[in-house]
């Protein structure tokens, strides 16, 4: 799905090989653009870093993801409950 814009100006001998480009590989100017757009990302030692940082931090997390501890078995049933009661703990009225 896309949903960003993104637009700049180029030089009308660039605009004309990309929309040739495009042509001749039969696919929009803009299908054509991501794809090298990624393909240079992919050459980019810092987009390499980020990703072993995500999949360090998912790794790390993914013991936590969807799980309640507690030794109450109607834990996730009574949140709305537990919630209401701290926060009129919190700021009596």
């Amino acid at each position: 799905m896309k949903s960003e814009v993104y637009s700049w100006r180029l030089s009308p001998e660039l605009k004309w090989a990309l929309e040739e480009a495009a042509r001749r590989e039969r696919v929009s100017v803009s299908r054509l653009l991501e794809r090298i757009a990624r393909e240079w990302l992919k050459t980019q030692p810092w987009v390499a870093e980020d990703e072993a940082e995500q999949a360090r931090i998912r790794a790390a997390a993914a013991p936590y993801i969807g799980s309640i501890s507690g030794d109450d078995p109607e834990l996730s049933e009574k949140v709305r409950e537990r919630v209401i009661e701290r926060l009129a703990k919190k700021s009596p009225r």
